[in-house]
């Protein structure tokens, strides 16, 4: 299964010449936490979306992600934990300690070493030009 960071789906609903990108990736689904539905944020804040727009977006989401991750205080222990061995932002770590939860085989994220393993888990930069989807 794949995980999808929160700038998998920033691309998704700006426009650029990522978006197509990650529409592909998102439209086969996979799985997400609750941290990723920060993109809404970002919609507003660095976008300028209305709440008509973010609302709709957020729609999407759910009907293409119907198990959306929450976090826990056990996740966040293995992020804690996760941040400090591998030297990786908390954030990002709350982000690869949901994956690995989660089972999944790929993070797709912009914000972590392409190709870095953890555990059975594998980055994938989707935006870089030898990235294999």
């Amino acid at each position: 299964m794949d995980f999808f960071d929160t700038n998998v789906f920033v691309y998704a609903f700006s426009d650029g010449p990522k978006q197509a990108n990650a529409r592909l990736l998102l439209a086969e689904g996979g799985l997400i936490s609750a941290q990723v539905l920060k993109f809404t944020n970002v919609l507003r804040s660095k976008l300028w979306r209305g709440w008509v727009d973010v609302e709709s977006a957020i729609a999407l989401v759910h009907a293409r992600f119907a198990e959306i991750m929450p976090l826990t205080s056990d996740m966040h222990a293995a992020a804690v934990a996760l941040a400090r061995d591998h030297g990786v932002s908390f954030y990002d770590a709350l982000i690869i300690a949901a994956a690995l939860e989660g089972g999944c085989a790929r993070l797709y994220s912009e914000d972590l070493q392409h190709g870095r393993e953890f555990g059975e888990l594998v980055v994938i930069n989707p935006f870089r030009e030898s990235a294999a989807l």
